[in-house]
């Protein structure tokens, strides 16, 4: 084992460590679990702890060196035409393979059952959201417009089409339509877009070329928010319903053995689809540029395989092993006290879990580097765990109370966009980023069952699709705000440095004089 994957799979550890004692506690002390669902988590602890380790290691050898590359030469060719096509061909392609989509997917029959495309339409719906996105990013960052013009008018659209979609279809596809933005935007397309964005602002020299690094992920968001919102109004979706699955029931070690060789396989192979695409473009890209010497292709190589172990055992662990927990211990917490646990057990678990999501190592670490250690990734950590505290908190509370999503999307947008006139414009695009990396594999396979169990024990089955389902959107929402605030403590203190540093200069001077 190398050095570098020891530190990985370390950090790995202090990330993923605070979430599994948390439930280590609720289920000795408000909800027991039976002993094979015990052991199933205690699997999945190790899981999530040596896949993250191996994922943050080959994302950092494969795939934020390959997108930068891509990003650079794509910008340096000149051609627009190019850069348009390129962009909305990679978006497409590396959405398709997305597994949090997938799980969206199967979990919203309603679409399936419209076209005999099944559950491919509301894939297809997403992946050309996502491209025709990523491609008015890229050019957002080669013609120089400020990216808070396009959040602001894009997300009046999505209000807009939102509000249609109640008048003509049905508001329990609100929650399916503001969550679509989050999954997309997980651990397989976070590192490789966020990287074109790194490298298409490389070529770029002068005043905010670094600040345009950032915001593709946030406009690869709000596409497929507008994508599935028209899809809505199209097809007149109005037959939302959601099939609680039984829990898996495991009685001996074999059990759990043979229930996580079953999901090694199955999510061996979404990863295995989810990579391909990623991977074949790079070989064209390569065989038409030779950009990369031999060493760089071979340590590129061998960083897609970490990346494909990594993500097969993380996603194992976390769907095999949490998602079950999840939805028993918010079943759990529901039932005591008439959910008065709900709330503070929620926003503490939001806290922690954020830390253990892939893609938000990857962010990070590329807000830290890019910023040259002025933004370090320890204040990103604390920003996005204040935010998806706040989240999770608030998807609890519309649990407890059944209050319309709407009533805290759309404040919860309007603060953020207006913060964006007084955010220095890095900050704007990382908080926008992060909105969409908070809302990954972690919130799909823990949080998300956590509030359909609790859902399913307060309103019913009837109601997960309009209460359980929203939380994703939360998460990808308060982020947005607390990174932005963030941004204004920075301009703040970075200000007063300034200021100090003018004053000492004139003293001196006036001393000189005199």
């Amino acid at each position: 084992m190398t050095k570098a994957l020891k530190d990985k799979i370390v950090e790995s550890l202090t990330s993923v460590l605070p979430i599994a004692l948390i439930i280590l506690i609720l289920s000795v002390a408000f909800v027991p679990l039976e002993s094979g669902l015990f052991v199933l988590f205690l699997v999945g602890v190790v899981l999530l702890i040596v896949g993250l380790g191996c994922f943050m290691l080959g994302a950092d050898m494969s795939m934020l060196v390959i997108g930068e590359k891509i990003g650079s030469e794509m910008t340096r060719s000149r051609k627009i035409w190019l850069i348009a096509l390129l962009s909305l061909v990679i978006g497409i392609v590396v959405t398709i393979a997305e597994p949090d989509l997938q799980i969206l997917a199967e979990q919203v029959p309603a679409i399936a059952e419209k076209t005999p495309l099944g559950n491919y339409l509301l894939i297809l719906t997403v992946a050309v959201g996502v491209g025709i996105f990523l491609m008015i990013g890229m050019l957002r960052i080669v013609f120089r417009i400020p990216l808070h013009f396009l959040l602001i008018a894009f997300y009046v659209i999505a209000f807009v089409l939102a509000t249609v979609l109640g008048v003509f279809g049905s508001s329990a596809f609100w929650a399916v339509s503001f969550d679509s933005g989050g999954v997309t935007t997980g651990p397989m397309t976070v590192p490789f877009i966020m990287s074109l964005g790194v490298g298409v602002a490389s070529i770029r020299v002068g005043k905010g070329s670094k600040n345009d690094s950032f915001g593709l992920v946030a406009l690869s968001s709000v596409g497929p928010i507008i994508a599935v919102l028209t899809l809505g109004i199209i097809f007149k979706i109005n037959n939302v319903e959601y099939e609680l699955e039984a829990l898996p029931s495991v009685d001996t070690t074999r059990g759990a053995f043979f229930e996580y060789l079953h999901g090694f396989g199955d999510y061996a192979l979404e990863v295995a689809i989810a990579l391909a695409p990623i991977l074949v473009f790079f070989l064209l890209f390569q065989l038409i540029s030779r950009v990369f010497h031999k060493r760089q292709l071979v340590r590129i190589l061998v960083g897609f395989v970490y990346t494909f172990v990594g993500l097969t055992v993380f996603l194992t662990g976390a769907n095999v092993g949490f998602m079950p927990v999840g939805r028993k211990i918010g079943q759990g917490l529901a039932e005591l006290w008439n959910g008065a646990l709900l709330i503070p057990v929620g926003m503490l678990v939001g806290y922690f879990v954020v830390a253990a999501e892939p893609a938000v190592h990857v962010l990070n670490k590329q807000v830290e580097r890019m910023s040259a250690g002025a933004i370090s990734s320890s204040a990103m950590m604390r920003g996005m765990c204040i935010g998806v505290c706040i989240s999770i908190g608030l998807a609890m509370m519309r649990i407890l109370t059944g209050i319309n999503i709407m009533w805290i999307l759309v404040p919860g947008y309007v603060i953020a966009l207006v913060l964006t006139f007084f955010t220095p414009p890095l900050f704007t695009g990382i908080a926008f980023d992060s909105g969409g990396v908070a809302s990954g594999a972690m919130v799909s396979s823990f949080v998300l069952p956590m509030a359909i169990g609790a859902c399913s024990v307060l309103s019913g089955t009837e109601a997960i699709m309009t209460q359980a389902f929203g939380c994703v959107s939360f998460v990808a929402l308060t982020p947005l705000i607390t990174i932005q605030i963030l941004g204004i403590v920075y301009k703040h203190k970075t200000g007063r440095i300034k200021r100090r540093f003018l004053n000492v200069e004139d003293r001196i001077l006036e001393y000189e004089v005199n």
